[in-house]
């Protein structure tokens, strides 16, 4: 017989290797709390259990005090009345009237047992006066003892002194050791004894992922990779007929927000094996070897599991390079957990059918031994979509949306260049909350123009206070970007420019769209430096003073200049030489050369600053035009600056005309996706746009 490895629902069913038998059931500490629980009730029956009749006043005198039974009576205060407790005399307990009330106890013990009968009365004084006055006859010292006792419920009083405060303590207990544990239940991880487990999350058959690549847009290439390895595990024969073997795993790579973790979970879906979720910080806890046992747990669990897929999201949390900042004579508990995982991934006593996906957008900081061949033998980068990637996503999330007739994901997708997967759908989810705010049925293309807006240039701030000579610097700021643009020939074609304030301190922003390619040119590069000092230029022409708000144009020029000189080469003093700096506290150059470097961008600079002034003072009419025109309408679009400016005077089709308008040659290419970056207005340290790409 085969072996076998299948688990029911309740998971009653264990591998044995031959046959099937049931798992011996799980202790539960329950049943401890409840046997505590019912020994107490024991107990208080058994101290309560004693042979006591209940009599009447009239009975107890009558049939016991008058003929000198009694040997003594006890009362006790009992919530409004007097409880008396009567002790019969041991000689007299042999007559047979009490055979009903005595025991072998009352007979040996004598009147150390009892008592014997009981009465209510209604008080202590109103007791002793009817006792009193039955035994007037009788002398004083063969009259019946009544003592006055200060008595509580036994059972109140046992439970407040015993039970109360061992539950207390119990349930303080618990407590603790669910939150050292990490959880508020049972299972891997609830308990300090479970606190080694491993806290990946099992998906099988019973507990399937619904996500499939179906609902993967846009990488087609990663899909490719990973549907290979789903097809290995459900096919293997066809693989390792020819001599291959299975990979041991596969590390996606890519920025934030492009899919990693969705094409996970399609994996999942798709395939049909076991397949164990968590987070690389599901590794890392405060005691000393807990990420190595828990990395172990893991592996036991999936050899168990095996063929199956374990998927470690965010690995960069345990897999950093070792021996960077150690401190002298301590413990990394970071580097034992990955010392642990290495060897699991790659040891002796490694076993095959065990496939690892892990993903991450930093895997510079990563260990080399991880990312060996025979640890992750594929790396699949996952990039921004191009054009017709995100043609597919915006396709894909669209379709719960109600859409107008005019709205063309074709359209969409030329428009957002640089878009990620989730800012896509973070796109389209603005867009049906703005439409829905202005109560429409459908959601057309004027509420994803502003829902684009929202997304790279934050909220829309129409209430905030302006100042008119503020207003008037925004706006021949923003023109100067405008005419710049429009009379460079490499600069990107001007979409959109706005004086209305938008995020947190930008108080305008010009909108362009770049051409998607990969390589630059020195002209594009130098166009693009004239077209971002426009805003600085303008200002100095017409108002013969500067202003805050060429800030973040600055930092970006100063950038895009440094890499012209030291690293791209585009220097004729600095020569072709690239000094790729990596570590930011030591230069690859002499102080020489840094002099030289700081020279030259300083030239670079002052040139495209004073090309750029000598272009807008020739066109001094049409940004005067351009700014009066903002101030009247604050939003103009390409069609406003044709009717002002003429039509653009180079023929160069864009990336948009050339993919919505059906060029065969460009619509069925996989472009590059560069940035859709707006240039932001306003004293600001941070870009306005989080991509940050070269005008």
């Amino acid at each position: 017989m085969k072996d076998v490895n299948t688990e029911n629902k309740k998971g009653f069913i264990k591998k044995t290797g031959k046959k099937m038998v049931p798992k011996p059931p799980r202790f539960n500490i329950m049943w401890v709390y409840a046997g505590i629980i019912l020994l107490l009730f024991v107990v208080q029956w058994f101290f309560n259990n004693q042979t006591i009749k209940k009599i009447t006043y009239q009975q107890f005198e009558t049939e016991y005090l008058r003929t000198r039974d009694v040997e003594k009576i006890v009362a006790y205060k009992s919530n409004d009345l007097v409880v008396a407790e009567v002790y019969i005399k041991k000689d007299r307990l042999k007559d047979p009237k009490y055979k009903d009330v005595r025991t072998e106890d009352n007979l040996n013990m004598g009147n150390a047992a009892g008592p014997q009968f009981q009465f209510t009365d209604g008080s202590f004084d109103g007791l002793e006066a009817k006792i009193k006055e039955a035994e007037k006859d009788l002398p004083a010292n063969q009259r019946t003892p009544v003592t006055f006792d200060t008595r509580e419920n036994f059972w109140a009083s046992w439970f407040m002194s015993i039970i109360l405060p061992v539950l207390l303590l119990i349930g303080f207990w618990v407590f603790i050791m669910r939150r050292m544990g990490g959880g508020a239940g049972g299972g891997a991880g609830g308990q300090i004894f479970n606190i080694g487990k491993s806290k990946a999350t099992l998906f099988d058959k019973e507990a399937q992922v619904s996500v499939t690549f179906n609902d993967v847009a846009g990488l087609e290439e990663a899909k490719l990779e990973v549907m290979e390895i789903v097809d290995f595990l459900k096919n293997p024969k066809k693989y390792t007929n020819l001599g291959g073997k299975i990979p041991k795993g596969a590390l996606l790579v890519g920025s934030p927000g492009t899919g990693k973790t969705l094409l996970a979970k399609a994996v999942a879906g798709e395939a049909q094996v076991p397949f164990f979720s968590l987070s690389g910080s599901d590794f890392v806890e405060m005691f000393v070897g807990v990420g190595a046992s828990r990395v172990r747990d893991l592996f036991k669990q999936a050899k168990d599991k095996a063929p199956c897929i374990i998927f470690i999201d965010e690995i960069d949390a345990i897999g950093r390079a070792r021996g960077k900042n150690n401190i002298v004579g301590g413990n990394d508990e970071r580097e034992n957990t990955l010392n642990q995982l290495l060897v699991e991934m790659d040891g002796f006593g490694t076993d095959s059918g065990i496939i690892i996906l892990a993903a991450t957008n930093r895997p510079d900081v990563l260990d080399s031994a991880l990312l060996r061949p025979g640890r992750f033998d594929r790396q699949i980068s996952i990039d921004k979509p191009d054009l017709v990637g995100r043609e597919q996503i915006f396709k894909v999330h669209l379709q719960p949306i109600k859409l107008a007739e005019e709205v063309d994901p074709k359209k969409l997708s030329a428009q957002t260049p640089g878009f990620a997967g989730a800012e896509i759908a973070n796109v389209c989810n603005e867009a049906a909350l703005i439409a829905a705010r202005r109560n429409k049925e459908a959601v057309d293309m004027h509420d994803f123009q502003d829902a684009i807006d929202r997304v790279i240039g934050g909220l829309e701030k129409k209430n905030k206070i302006i100042s008119p000579e503020e207003k008037k610097i925004v706006a021949y700021h923003e023109a100067g970007h405008a005419i710049a643009g429009w009379f460079l020939e490499h600069a990107d074609p001007l979409v959109k420019v706005s004086i209305v304030p938008r995020g947190v301190a930008a108080l305008g922003y010009a909108q362009y769209l770049p051409k998607e390619q990969f390589l630059y040119t020195t002209e594009q590069l130098t166009d693009g430096m004239c077209m971002t000092l426009g805003g600085r230029v303008a200002e100095d022409i017409v108002f013969g003073k500067i202003s805050t708000g060429a800030q973040n144009d600055l930092e970006r020029i100063t950038n895009l200049a440094y890499g012209m000189v030291s690293v791209y080469g585009m220097n004729e003093k600095v020569g072709n030489i690239s000094f790729n700096q990596q570590d930011q506290f030591t230069k690859p150059y002499s102080e020489t050369t840094g002099e030289l470097i700081d020279s030259e961008v300083r030239l670079l600079i002052k040139s495209a600053y004073d090309r750029t002034k000598t272009l807008l003072t020739e066109k001094r009419e049409g940004l005067e035009k351009l700014a009066a025109k903002l101030l009247e309408k604050e939003i103009l679009f390409q069609s406003d600056l044709e009717e002002i400016l003429g039509k653009r005077p180079f023929n160069h089709r864009t990336t948009y005309d050339e993919f919505v308008n059906g060029d065969d040659d460009t619509g069925n290419q996989k472009l590059a996706a560069e940035n859709l970056h707006p240039e932001p207005f306003g004293d600001s340290t941070e870009p306005l746009n989080k991509n940050e790409s070269n005008n």
